[in-house]
């Protein structure tokens, strides 16, 4: 199992905190620059895609916003960690510039008189259950991406239906960078890195391996399509924990796969263990019925 890479700082970070200096900082990058974008407190996650962004450009623009668009009802804007300070002490020497601005500042009119949608895809699976969240998503990751101007953006794949949207976003309205998927980290037990496991007690994170335990199983069970399927019916059969969903997808459309479907099949999985919703992700390629 992967875990977050080792980094040594070798940059000086700067703070920038509206447009303008965004702008300005932007303006005076030669070379390639890739952006990671986070909403603060940072973990070894983020440290993965920050060191990813650095492999394959010559700078690293991080932004750390708390989006309030993505927040839905119910779901507590003003709890969500804050932590900038302690942000900027794990980037510090990672990455060139830090942008880390006021709601006021991404949002003069809130809510925006003009915003984007995610569409169909953004009202299914985690958009089931988060009304409007991702519409929230695709408005902010716009707006980040024409003030950073990246060559390249990094997105982790455990949010497997947000790479998904993102990566539809660009293709749709045909913006201008590309998006680098960097793989799930995990802690050495298998269970992929999330802030959420904080909330799981010992046997909580036991009982919640039964995510990447399925994930190994439908990995085993490709390239047979039927035999990926059935690994998934037979993990949530067993009921090892609540799950919301364990799906064969169109990578591209995200509805489920059917019979005769070949090629890539992204494997989402959600469920809960002690009340806290967890999510894993991998991609198979299948080639037999």
């Amino acid at each position: 199992m992967s875990t977050a890479p080792q980094t040594t700082p070798d940059r000086d970070t700067a703070l920038v905190t509206t447009k303008a200096q965004l702008r300005e900082a932007r303006a005076g990058m030669d070379g390639t620059v890739a952006a990671v974008f986070t909403m603060g407190a940072l973990h070894e996650g983020h440290l993965a895609l920050v060191a990813r962004a650095r492999e394959i450009a010559d700078h690293v623009i991080l932004t750390d916003f708390v989006n309030p668009l993505q927040f839905g009802p119910g779901e507590d804007f003003d709890a969500y960690p804050r932590v900038l300070a302690q942000d900027l002490a794990l980037v510090d020497g990672l990455v060139d510039l830090v942008f880390a601005p006021s709601v006021q500042e991404m949002y003069p009119v809130l809510p925006p008189t003009v915003s984007v949608t995610a569409g169909r895809a953004g009202t299914i699976l985690e958009g089931a259950a988060r009304p409007g969240h991702f519409d929230g998503v695709v408005t902010v990751v716009t707006k980040l991406l024409q003030l950073t101007r990246p060559d390249l953006t990094v997105f982790g794949r455990k949010d497997a239906q947000q790479v998904a949207i993102i990566q539809r976003l660009v293709a749709d309205l045909d913006l201008p960078v590309r998006i680098v998927p960097v793989e799930i980290q995990r802690e050495p037990s298998g269970l992929a890195r999330s802030s959420r496991n904080v909330y799981l007690t010992d046997r909580g994170r036991e009982q919640a391996l039964a995510l990447s335990r399925t994930l190994a199983a439908a990995q085993d069970a490709a390239p047979s399509n039927a035999g990926l399927r059935g690994a998934l019916a037979a993990a949530v059969d067993r009921a090892e924990i609540e799950w919301a969903y364990a799906l064969a997808l169109d990578p591209s459309t995200l509805a489920d796969i059917g019979a005769d479907h070949r090629g890539e099949v992204l494997v989402a999985l959600a469920g809960r263990v002690e009340g806290t919703r967890l999510l894993d992700a991998a991609v198979v390629v299948v080639t037999a019925p």
